[in-house]
């Protein structure tokens, strides 16, 4: 069976339209019975060319995203499975893969997910062993045929799959840090082999403006998917009180749908086109394609969109000007051009420099003189690490280190450390969705979005490293953690060339006599 969302990505004249749907709780409630309704409804229209279902949305449990992609494509229907980390570690991601491929499931958006909410006698353990930019890795390693060694050192290659792999970013950002970051790590996941780029959920055209040319300004050559939901008054609330992660809706947006509400169809017809309107300026400004959603919306509403949001698309400009739901004093990458209402093509000046702090200097010249290869400090640290590593003094150098890290960086003891990388901040244990890569979507004004009175870890890194004009050492990719290392030194794992930072740095391990 073609692929119809994939040939609809990939045809630069088409205009590609997903439907999101929302899978609940249990296997055959009324939730669950709706989205084949609404799948096999929207199979009989040729508007729609995917149905999008979301894993656990808000971190809770559902009916599994995966079993009902299987089940839609036995319908001779097209799904879009969103993919997370959440609650897979990276062999359970294969196990999904090798079933999806068998299954001829192809189109997956890798998402890093929603942190794990209240389940059976209490919240779930978060696992999050991949991060987006790594998943993207993997699925594209299957689809090359993955090479491994078994467990009798036999070399072996898997048959190639067929995987059409998506990624999301959100250019919903108020602060210059989580939008840099943010655009950082986008580049890590279009250069690791995503398709396509569906946005998360805002309403400042601006900002979908701006997203579109940064995009081109960089050369991406990578189709975006404009996010488009059907905003009702109660989920506006929701988002506005940051309950469902990484989706913006400001104030000033709540308090117009809080009026449209007293409409005798309760703000059904406003909201729907407010929708329509989304649809017509993000195809103006050149989006490839909108992925459609909204709590309550049923086929008809979605036609609706499509078909009034195709009426409008010749005069977009015109509803620009209804979309100026801005965050306050958010940061935006582009200057604002006036006539318009979006983005001149002049860049936004980033803010200063702060001052070289003591604190950071200190970390400056130690990274430089002590883990570089070529610091003065690195050759003999080398070698005194040589003579402790596997004698009587490894345990409590060992412990001597976990010491100096729990107190800097709450260690813990990884092994395969990325503080190098990172201006010395701990993605393992300052992330809560341990992130080597850039952001989750859900930070908000900064904060994180699992403890928002913290700062979100790559803020810090960014501002931090912003000091010495290094802000996009960023974009370098930090490979998976090594488990295996888990509980053993990360000082001799790197000065002996064990980890993955000392292979980026060219450290050999020392030959065995």
């Amino acid at each position: 069976m073609s692929n119809t969302f994939k040939n609809s990505i990939e045809d630069e004249d088409d205009f590609t339209i997903t439907w999101e749907l929302v899978p609940g709780r249990g296997a055959e409630e009324k939730n669950q019975e709706e989205i084949f309704e609404h799948a096999e409804e929207a199979s009989g229209s040729d508007l729609i060319d995917g149905i999008s279902l979301t894993d656990n949305p808000s971190g809770n449990p559902a009916i599994s995203a995966e079993y009902l992609g299987m089940k839609l494509k036995e319908m001779g229907l097209e799904p879009l499975v969103h993919f997370t980390a959440k609650d897979k570690s990276r062999n359970e991601m294969e196990s999904f893969l090798y079933s999806l491929e068998r299954e001829g499931v192809e189109n997956l958006l890798l998402m890093t997910g929603d942190y794990p909410n209240q389940g059976y006698e209490g919240q779930s353990k978060p696992v999050f062993d991949l991060d987006s930019t790594h998943m993207v890795e993997l699925v594209n390693t299957l689809n090359d045929g993955l090479q491994y060694t078994d467990d009798f050192g036999r070399s072996q290659e898997l048959k190639e799959t067929h995987f059409f792999p998506g990624a999301v970013v959100s250019p919903f950002k108020s602060e210059e840090a989580e939008i840099m970051t943010q655009y950082y790590k986008l580049e890590k996941k279009v250069e690791a082999g995503a398709n396509y780029i569906i946005t998360q959920l805002g309403y400042d055209a601006r900002k979908f403006h701006e997203l579109k040319q940064y995009v081109d300004q960089s050369g991406f050559d990578v189709p975006l998917i404009g996010n488009l939901y059907v905003l009702s008054y109660g989920a506006s609330r929701a988002m506005n009180r940051g309950d469902i992660p990484g989706c913006v809706v400001t104030d000033d947006l709540v308090d117009v749908l809080s009026e449209e509400k007293e409409a005798e169809d309760n703000g059904k017809h406003a909201r729907l086109m407010r929708a329509a309107k989304m649809y017509a300026f993000l195809k103006g400004m050149g989006y490839d394609g909108v992925h459609i959603g909204g709590h309550g919306i049923d086929f008809e509403d979605v036609k609706f969109v499509i078909d009034k949001g195709e009426e409008l698309t010749p005069d977009w400009e015109e509803y620009v000007s209804e979309f100026e739901f801005p965050m306050e004093d958010g940061f935006y990458y582009y200057q604002k051009d006036s006539e318009t209402g979006l983005n001149s093509s002049r860049q936004t000046k980033l803010s200063p420099r702060q001052r070289k702090g003591f604190v950071n200097m200190g970390f400056r010249f130690m990274h430089n003189e002590l883990f570089e290869p070529d610091g003065i400090f690195f050759t003999p640290m080398q070698a005194l690490l040589r003579r402790i590593d596997g004698s009587s003094l490894e345990e409590p150098f060992q412990a001597f280190e976990r010491i100096i890290k729990t107190i800097t960086n709450d260690c813990q003891e990884c092994g395969d450390c990325a503080l190098t990388e990172m201006a010395y901040f701990c993605p393992m244990s300052q992330c809560p969705k341990e992130q080597r890569n850039g952001p989750c979507g859900g930070s908000r004004d900064g904060m994180c979005e699992v403890y928002p009175e913290k700062e979100c870890v790559y803020v810090r890194s960014y501002n931090r490293l912003k000091e010495f004009g290094d802000q996009e050492q960023l974009k370098e990719n930090i490979p998976p953690n090594y488990w295996e290392l888990r509980h053993t030194s990360s000082w001799l794992n790197y000065w002996l060339g064990r980890d993955h930072a000392s292979t980026k740095a060219g450290i050999e391990p020392p030959e065995e006599n």
